[in-house]
């Protein structure tokens, strides 16, 4: 299967936008504490900090706001939800993106298995009883294999990145937002409203999300039969969707399910985000409890 995608001409100038998370509101329970500053020694997610990858960072941006339309999204659903590119467990996946730099994190620039353990293990001193969200912190960037060659070696703007719904506005506390007015989808009457094409408390299950890796790996959970609870799929579908989970903007769309299951992502989201560091886990040391519990919630092979 080949999945063509058009980009369009790059030609415009936009404004950069600051976006700065607001510490004062973290709680966490123990054993992990917040960092100062990120792996550049800047605020996190300041995406106007002059740091050395300022630049490359506000250029994916640009290409993601500008390509990530309804018809693309639709495009990518039906050609990746087919599940038919290889069959792997979830350890091999995550030694796959050893070879991968995610080009939209201005916070940190190591291989995602470091960021996946570091989460999962920050996870694990806070909450050393819930086994489910540990496993969830390992596998919730997994998605990302969309980079590899194997599977079509999508661009970066098409697998990384905050997420956002396609189908209504591109709602102004999203990154970048100005990068929009590239987009097709931005003049569409159909599109560019509060609502769109959807309604009120429709749930967001039933919300086209911009296409990448928390959506990818969501539908290769759910259809390889995970056993995690709804709060997990949850959390990898939506973890990028900081317009939600640190903006509060969409709610409109969420239903009763989803008010459960956003207290979780809210709590995970703070492992996600400030375990980033040049600090290295003992892969060796720490792998025989993560392959329990990948036996625990996952069949031995997955298709993907």
């Amino acid at each position: 299967m080949t999945l063509v995608i058009e980009q369009p001409q790059l030609g415009f100038e936009v404004e950069t936008k600051i976006f700065h998370e607001d510490l004062t509101e973290l709680k966490l329970d123990g054993g992990f504490t917040v960092p100062e500053s990120n792996a550049f020694g800047q605020t996190f997610r300041d995406y106007n900090a002059d740091s050395e990858r300022k630049e490359s960072v506000e250029e994916f941006y640009r290409k993601n706001h500008i390509y990530q339309s309804i018809d693309f999204v639709r495009k990518m659903r039906e050609g990746y939800g087919k599940l038919n590119r290889t069959e792997m467990s979830i350890w091999e996946s995550c030694e796959l993106l050893n070879e991968f730099v995610d080009e939209s994190d201005p916070d940190l620039d190591e291989p995602q298995i470091e960021h996946l353990l570091q989460t999962a293990e920050a996870i694990r001193k806070d909450y050393p009883d819930e086994d489910w969200l540990h496993l969830t912190g390992l596998i919730h960037d997994l998605g990302k294999v969309l980079l590899h060659p194997s599977f079509g070696a999508l661009p970066q703007w098409a697998v990384v990145g905050d997420t956002f719904p396609v189908g209504c506005a591109f709602d102004k506390s999203i990154v970048h937002h100005k990068y929009f007015e590239g987009n097709p989808d931005y003049y569409n009457p159909e599109y560019n409203t509060k609502d769109g094409i959807y309604s009120e408390g429709c749930g967001l299950n039933n919300v086209l999300m911009s296409w990448g890796h928390d959506d990818y790996m969501y539908m290769v959970a759910k259809e390889n039969k995970t056993t995690l609870p709804s709060a997990g799929l949850f959390i990898i579908r939506y973890h990028s969707f900081y317009p939600l989970h640190r903006s509060g903007e969409y709610t409109h769309l969420m239903n009763e399910e989803d008010v459960e299951n956003l207290k979780w992502l809210q709590i995970f989201n703070k492992y996600d985000l400030y375990s980033k560091s040049k600090v290295r886990v003992d892969v060796e040391k720490v792998k025989p409890y993560y392959l329990s519990l990948i036996e625990k919630y996952f069949p031995a092979k997955l298709k993907w």
